[in-house]
């Protein structure tokens, strides 16, 4: 029922951009908060962005090591949530996850992942 669907993942060089997409369809997307999630190899998950519902007005929060070069969005009307990603450097490489929560401390939904790979 509930489906995150990621795509825009590729190789970069470094410096490159890219723009990350995830269609989400099963629920009332407008009501969720979103996330984008990463897992590099050998490296532990971590938070990249969050983004609020529309009762939150879509406030955002980003990694340290991302502010200022990433942009998480979302269109409401499409469903669907959106990074962008400039400066890429080669810790940035990873597989990128699109997540949904309803209500703070319920169940993450997550989507099969994108992966971003930024040569060295």
């Amino acid at each position: 029922q509930v489906q995150l669907e990621e795509s825009g993942g590729g190789l970069v060089p470094p410096g490159g951009s890219l723009r990350l997409s995830c269609a989400a369809s099963g629920f009332t997307f407008s009501t969720y908060d979103m996330s984008w999630y990463r897992q590099g190899l050998g490296e532990e998950r971590e938070l990249v962005a969050a983004i609020t519902n529309a009762t939150g007005s879509g406030s955002t929060n980003y990694a340290d090591s991302v502010k200022g070069r990433f942009t998480i969005s979302r269109d409401n009307a499409k469903n669907t949530l959106y990074l962008q990603m400039n400066s890429l450097k080669p810790e940035d490489t990873a597989v990128y996850y699109c997540t949904a929560v309803a209500v703070v401390g319920g169940p993450h939904y997550w989507g099969q992942g994108t992966q971003v790979i930024v040569s060295s």
